[in-house]
């Protein structure tokens, strides 16, 4: 430090002149030829070392106002952002970590010494934050020791969690109820912030984004695996199973039309499992809207409907569907078919007696017991009734026309590119059409 002073060069610029100087000494230097302790304590070293320099500084970004002031920066973060070519929103994350560092002297401290890195910083700096603002220092310092503590033994994201319980330990007689506090706090920021997004990509598919309070989440995740974890556990995360008729089942749920032992991830399970989850909500359960029950209307002509290969647009939103996917849909009572005439007319609007009524749906699901698709063992309570005798072609809604299928056979039998028949048993057996 004398010689630094001697010279003129200032302690703080001349150590990182000397770490500069210390990393181009081994610029050269291979590890791959070091042993394997050395390479171990070469890791360590530096992660030690990094934490050190992070300390170091955050300690002159927390004092740079003036840099930022003579540059005409907004803050120091700006400042360093630029110089330095670094993401801005890292820069405004370093400095104000440098702010509360200079509030929080063991975290600083462990920093130095190379026993706390940055990131667990982070952690405690912002646990520390979160806690009541009412409670004395010394609560506060005791909370801070403890934390800079478990950081010889804990990772960022567990000492994240450590934070939220830390009045456990330093200060129990109020440790519940704030947690109390917190969690209400926390929900009802939640529901604040809560977003459900839809954007048409235009190519049939829509993408579907937002954040919702975790009570919520858990509550879909756990709808959604009803239908996708009858024979769960493959060992990559998947949920796919192969069924007798070549098919690949995602348990309780579907999947498009694949190879024999073809692999569906679960993110995929999932999204097919919401398909399955919203045919299947009783529409006499759901609000009014516009002072009916919640339907959806498809348009086709009488040409439409019966042709092997038609459009057929719904009302509801001006998207069109095929033919085929509205006579799978005509199965399900929350969806009404309006035919149309040559000159638009309504020839047909729906008809109760083409749907099937409560009463048929659980006499349907006592009488199968499962999905009655060969080989299909799907539970009854999560198949949908399906006209054995399309309504189109004059099909009639009673027991001996009706059968239960799961979503995926359900898919299976309005696909054109299978053909099926029906068993002496009263199973249906699939082919794949030549």
């Amino acid at each position: 430090m004398t010689a630094s002073i001697a010279t003129g060069v200032h302690p703080i610029v001349a150590c990182t002149q000397t770490v500069s100087d210390a990393i181009k000494d081994v610029a050269d230097v291979q590890p791959v030829f070091m042993s394997t302790d050395d390479k171990k304590a070469a890791l360590v070293g530096i992660a030690a070392g990094e934490a050190a320099l992070a300390e170091l500084k955050m300690r002159v970004l927390a004092t740079a106002d003036d840099v930022a002031e003579e540059a005409g920066a907004r803050d120091a973060a700006a400042w360093f952002s630029q110089a330095t070519k670094a993401d801005s929103k890292a820069a405004c994350a370093d400095l104000h970590l440098a702010k509360a560092l200079e509030k929080r002297p063991l975290v600083a401290a462990g920093m130095r010494e190379g026993r706390v890195s940055q990131a667990q910083a982070r952690a405690i700096v912002a646990g520390i934050d979160a806690l009541p603002k009412e409670l004395g220092p010394e609560v506060l310092a005791s909370a801070e020791q403890t934390l800079v503590g478990y950081a010889a033994d804990f990772r960022p994201r567990e000492l994240r969690r450590l934070a939220r319980h830390v009045l456990d330990v330093v200060a129990p007689e109020i440790a519940e109820e704030e947690a109390g506090r917190q969690l209400e706090a926390e929900e009802q920021r939640a529901r604040e912030k809560a977003s459900l997004k839809f954007r048409d990509l235009g190519d049939g598919r829509t993408r579907v984004w937002g954040t919702l309070p975790t009570a919520w989440a858990e509550r879909l995740k756990a709808y959604l695996q009803a239908y996708t974890s009858p024979r769960r556990g493959s060992r990559d995360g998947c949920s796919a199973t192969s069924s007798t008729d070549g098919s690949t089942n995602v348990a309780g749920s579907r999947s498009a039309s694949t190879n024999e032992g073809e692999r569906v991830p679960q993110h995929r399970a999932y999204a097919l499992a919401l398909a399955a989850l919203l045919e299947l909500l009783d529409p006499d359960r759901l609000p009014e809207h516009g002072g009916d029950a919640t339907t959806v209307l498809v348009t086709m002509t009488k040409e439409q409907l019966l042709a092997e290969l038609a459009a057929a647009g719904v009302l509801t939103g001006d998207t069109e569907i095929s033919a085929e996917e509205a006579r799978r849909l005509a199965c399900q009572a929350a969806i009404i078919p309006v035919v149309l005439g040559g000159k638009g007319e309504v020839l047909d609007l729906g008809r109760s007696r083409r749907l099937f009524s409560k009463a048929q749906r659980k006499a349907l699901r006592l009488r199968d017991k499962r999905c009655r698709a060969e080989g299909c063992d799907i539970p009854a309570a999560w198949t949908e009734a399906h006209h054995l005798k399309p309504w189109s072609e004059g099909g009639r809604t009673d027991l001996d026309d009706g059968i239960c299928l799961c979503s995926h056979h359900h898919h299976r039998i309005h696909d054109r590119g299978y053909s099926h028949e029906l068993l002496a048993n009263g199973d249906v057996r699939f082919y794949r059409r030549r």
